[in-house]
């Protein structure tokens, strides 16, 4: 009786065989099963599979693999076979991304974690190289900048520093520059610490962002602490003591830093005559709030008093600025998936110069900024993403210089609206406008801008953009044009080709770039007829599989351009673009000691008077985590002493760095901080 259950049971199963491809190829454990039971397998190497099962009637086959869509197929099985039905083809369709998952990286690099590439965070930013701690000496370890030595700040792909904006969790920050000597390079004004994220955009940005001709550095500060922290830093150019104190719902941070150039200044002299050296005291704060799971606030607020004074050119110069920025902004889920953001921010900056070009001379000038800006957000599927907001830019400007003076009070007020598209699984077109107008002269601009993406796999991206940008001059110019100056314009045409690996990250981006209507100087007075050109190709490639514990990158830019502008006669060069710039970089770990090298290279720069010669320059540093709770930094700039000529003056003579070598050193300490290697002044 045994023997015959057992053989009625075995002539009662049936074999459900096939396979399972995605059209081109056969997928590997590719898991297919009746659903309600138990009954299944895994595609072996070919993509066959074959089971059995004791089932009966209407059932359900389903097939599953990661990246694809879930397969399902009905199947009859009304009465035990003895014979099987016949191998099954299963084909399989990828998933699509969600529009929401797709994250674009066509000229924009991000700091922080983006898609799961960890490029730089805030202590990467401190230990580079030739940063100092410095964002903006950071970034210029990025393809696109150009190496303008003495000014420190963000030049990008042919164009001037003013055309790259910087904007805190989405509101624009006035002067994010610090103020120093002559030939001395500027700092950026903010702590790395202070942010959760970077997106350095070299152009092609959405409609989100305004009054940028080339670029745009958005920066989002970190969210609401929920440990105490209390830390203090020492050098000899600064001292810094700043902390958190964490509540329930909300947190509060200060920071306050006083930088003296006195003693460094002692012990490693320049070729400046100072009367008083540089000095900065500066203090942050920001509080932060979960006012619900629904909202969130951030505020911040930072003021810089910044005082120098030297001996030059037979004048005795003594400057004073005065920098104020402070922002709030609320983020709220307002239900139905809308997502609403408001914003206001207000930068305030007062300079007053003594001996500023003449002996005797004063000159004063006060600027003010008041950026004010809502924006709703919606995903509505799985396809489309919308955005929508409005700002408004209210400005006031005041300058007093001997017999030359204005006072302008102008509002520039915009809207745009954003659209991301999926059009087929791996395509997708993100397409926005924004609309301008600039009250002192009442024109309006309409700025289409779009960017289609083709993303295959995780591994590479391809992009192609076009937009329009447009920006106001400087308040001088539109002064000097009676009001009546049109904004300045810049098309970009940018191609993308990224490649991304486990440890590899290689971008290819050519682009051109077309300027109208830049302030063009003649006879005293300023018009909108300048125009321009800047074309090239940049190249990054950031590596950590060379050898354990070693990360290198490589950045190249090539930029063709040409201007007629300002108070040039004919359409040249301008004198702060090189055509070649290279960077190299390594950074590399040996139990606690982190070591970092980067080459600075980039060719002569043109001016009437010649071409300065190529700019070299090798920098070193060392980071010893000393302790859990002590950071020790120290680097060298320009190890070899080479003295760079940067541009040369009216008369022929060469402007170089105020010195050939920059030495730092900085301690960092934790007091109360459960994190290691942590700078708790945040």
């Amino acid at each position: 009786m045994l023997m015959l259950l057992i053989a009625i049971g075995a002539t009662s199963q049936t074999t459900i065989s096939g396979i399972v491809t995605d059209g081109r190829e056969p997928l590997v454990s590719a898991n297919v099963y009746i659903i309600g039971t138990i009954d299944g397998c895994l595609t072996d190497s070919l993509g066959h599979f074959s089971f059995q099962t004791t089932k009966t009637g209407e059932l359900t086959l389903q097939a599953t693999f990661i990246g694809y869509e879930d397969y399902t197929q009905p199947i009859s099985i009304l009465s035990p076979l003895t014979t099987n039905p016949s191998p099954l083809t299963i084909r399989m369709r990828e998933k699509a991304t969600a529009i929401d998952e797709v994250v674009v990286t066509a000229s924009t690099y991000s700091f922080g974690k983006s898609d799961n590439f960890k490029t730089m965070d805030a202590l990467d930013v401190v230990m580079a190289g030739n940063s100092c701690g410095d964002i903006v000496a950071a970034l210029q370890t990025l393809p696109g900048t150009q190496k303008v030595g003495e000014s420190g700040k963000l030049y990008v792909r042919g164009g001037e520093s003013d055309e790259c904006q910087t904007f805190i969790n989405g509101m624009h920050v006035l002067v994010p520059y610090t103020t120093t000597a002559e030939n001395n390079a500027s700092r950026g004004r903010f702590s790395p610490f202070l942010f959760k994220g970077i997106n350095f955009s070299l152009g092609g940005y959405g409609g989100e962002y305004g009054q940028a001709l080339s670029s745009v550095l958005p920066m989002e500060t970190t969210d609401m602490a929920t440990d105490d922290k209390f830390g203090v830093s020492a050098s000899p150019l600064d001292w810094n003591i700043g902390g958190t104190k964490a509540f329930r719902k909300s947190s509060l941070s200060f920071n306050t830093t006083y930088t003296s150039m006195a003693l460094y200044n002692a012990l490693f002299p320049d070729r400046c005559d100072w009367t008083r050296p540089y000095r900065q005291f500066s203090g942050e704060a920001q509080y932060k709030a979960n006012l619900s799971t629904a909202s969130v606030l951030k505020t911040y607020v930072g003021y810089d008093l910044t005082s120098l004074g030297q001996q030059i050119d037979g004048r005795s110069l003594s400057l004073i600025e005065h920098n104020i920025y402070a922002n709030a902004t609320l983020k709220s889920n307002i239900g139905r998936g809308y997502t609403l953001f408001t914003g206001i921010a207000n930068s305030s900056m007062l300079r007053n110069i003594d001996d500023a070009q003449v002996p005797g001379d004063h000159y004063h000038n006060f600027r003010n900024e008041i950026h004010l800006k809502a924006e709703i957000r919606k995903v509505f599927s799985p396809v489309i993403k919308l955005s929508a907001g409005a700002e408004d830019y209210i400005r006031h400007s005041t300058l007093t210089y001997d017999i030359s003076h204005y006072r302008l009070n102008y509002h520039l007020l915009a809207a745009h609206l954003d659209a991301q598209v999926r059009l087929l699984p791996h395509l997708f077109l993100n397409t926005s406008a924004r609309l301008e107008n600039a009250t002192y002269d009442g024109q309006w601009l309409l700025m289409p801008r779009a960017t289609l993406s083709y993303v295959p796999n995780k591994q590479f991206q391809f992009s192609a953009m076009l937009g329009r940008y447009s920006q106001t001059a400087d308040d001088e110019y539109i002064a000097r044009s009676g009001e009546h100056l049109s904004q300045s314009t810049a098309d970009h045409a940018i191609l993308s080709l990224q490649y991304t690996s486990g440890k590899t990250l290689l971008r290819i981006e050519p682009y051109y770039k077309k300027y109208r209507h830049l302030p063009l100087l003649s006879d005293g007075t300023c018009t909108a007829d300048g125009y321009g050109t800047s074309r090239g190709l940049d190249i990054f490639l950031e590596n950590h599989s060379l050898v354990r514990n070693l990360t290198t990158t490589l950045s190249y830019s090539f930029n063709d351009s040409e201007r007629l502008y300002l108070d040039y006669t004919s359409p040249r060069t301008p004198g702060y673009a090189s055509r070649h710039n290279l960077r190299l970089t390594a950074k590399y770990a040996i139990g606690k000691l982190i070591f970092g090298l980067a080459e600075s290279y980039a060719s002569g720069r043109h001016y009437p008077q010649a071409t300065t010669p190529y700019y070299n320059s090798i920098d070193a540093n060392i980071t010893w985590l000393a302790h859990p709770k002590v950071i020790v930094y120290t680097s060298l700039n320009n190890i070899f002493g080479r003295t760079n000529v940067f541009s040369y003056k009216t008369d022929g003579t060469t402007v170089t760095a105020t010195r050939d070598r920059f030495f730092y050193i900085g301690i960092f300490v934790s007091l109360k901080n459960n994190k290691a290697y942590d700078i708790s002044n945040f």
